[in-house]
């Protein structure tokens, strides 16, 4: 067990990725909205991203190949390839720029909740630069161990944040066990599904797994890694949405993320609480911060052949590019709504075009010999496939304004 501990790394990195500002969000609404009654919909986010990201792993561990690179060497060398390309650069490259700037002013909010003055160019600026140390100046190895150390804070601070509020775990586990959807709460409950599987983690978990494990020998530690690390990020969520749902839940406040609710309760609860919530925003928005412009790096360097290293020269112009248009995005307060729209769409379309790539390549016994999916896995497999076909419906419509 110790042994398989110390090799937890690719799961955390995916962990850290969806942990984010767009996560905690969205289950802070969810939770002081509806109370407990959509934690299920966390349950099957939680166990749906599990599954689709234990294929991930075991396409870069046993079969050697990153998402990209095997999506591209399926494509051929025709108009084919070269759609599949433009779509995942729309989606990953694009909506990863767009995308990273609510990374930074997540993890803004964090530090203003609990000092107020902060000043919010200054404060995002300085994020940014973090960010930028960790990517540039760490290797893969450094990256790991400070996005592992992330997911540990934002755990601790959440958990630490729902023992003082008290909640009543009769009403979670009831959350948690039995379905129940209003009609008002569907948009929420699939936004709660849509943050927790996201195309761009299945790349950065194919990527990060082959670059960890030279072998299927390993297999067994990257399973372990998958369903423990993505376990736990599942686990945070709900602790999110359940410390929302005991402090604020019927109270009439009008919230819109986790840094109102940090404030909400300071009254009732003293600054400790405000603290814990806040610095578990930060934490969520700079783990989210590093791991976009990471993921895109490994996506581009798949898709365009350049050498799959963070420290490598193109890599690191293709993170960076991210990161400075997130950095600029979170400085100026712009909300480039076209881009974001424009990427949300392309996701839309990603995700279940992603998702029945990657269980077609992991039944495929040319790529992955006898380490190829089971029924059970199959049909696992194929339930998430319809749901992320769901999401990817609703990303769409949401970008065209119907939903």
């Amino acid at each position: 067990m110790l042994s398989r501990l110390r090799a937890i790394g690719p799961g955390a990195l995916t962990a850290a990725a969806f942990i984010g500002p767009g996560t905690v969000t969205t289950a802070t609404v969810a939770g002081a909205t509806y109370g407990y009654a959509l934690a299920w919909a966390l349950v099957f986010a939680t166990i749906a991203a599990i599954i689709l990201q234990e294929m991930a792993a075991r396409l870069g561990v046993a079969g050697r190949l990153g998402l990209g690179e095997a999506i591209t060497k399926a494509a051929g060398a025709g108009a084919a390839k070269w759609a599949a390309i433009a779509l995942i650069v729309a989606a990953l490259v694009i909506g990863n720029a767009a995308y990273e700037g609510g990374n930074l002013a997540g993890a803004v909010l964090g530090v203003q909740a609990a000092l107020p003055d902060a000043p919010r160019e200054g404060v995002a600026a300085l994020i940014a630069a973090l960010a930028g140390a960790v990517l540039f100046f760490g290797g893969y190895r450094v990256i790991e161990r400070v996005l592992i150390g992330a997911v540990l804070l934002i755990t601790v601070a959440f958990a630490s944040a729902l023992f003082i509020v008290g909640p009543d775990w009769g009403a979670l586990a009831r959350g948690m066990s039995i379905p129940t959807l209003p009609p008002a709460a569907i948009p929420v409950a699939v936004g709660l599904i849509g943050t927790t599987i996201v195309p761009y983690n299945l790349f950065l978990h194919a990527a990060a797994a082959r670059r960890r494990w030279a072998s299927a020998e390993s297999l067994p530690e990257a399973r372990f890694d998958a369903r423990l690390s993505i376990g736990v990020g599942g686990v945070v969520s709900i602790l999110v949405l359940s410390t929302a749902a005991a402090s604020l839940f019927g109270s009439g406040q009008t919230i819109s993320n986790a840094a109102d609710m940090a404030r909400q309760l300071e009254p009732a609860f003293g600054a400790g609480a405000v603290w814990l919530l806040g610095l578990g925003l930060f934490a969520a928005g700079l783990s989210s911060a590093i791991t976009a412009p990471l993921a895109t790096g490994f996506a581009a360097a798949e898709l365009f052949g350049f050498e799959s290293d963070p420290k490598a020269t193109k890599f690191r112009i293709v993170a960076g590019g991210v990161l400075l248009a997130g950095t600029v995005v979170a400085v100026t307060g712009a909300r480039p709504v076209e881009i974001i729209l424009f990427a949300q769409f392309a996701n839309g379309l990603l995700l279940p075009v992603i998702g029945a790539f990657l269980l077609y390549a992991v039944n495929r016994r040319a790529l992955l010999g006898k380490h190829v999916n089971g029924l059970f896995a199959n049909i696992a497999g194929g339930v998430v496939i319809i749901v992320t076909t769901g999401l990817g419906l609703r990303a769409i419509l949401r970008a065209a304004g119907v939903w």
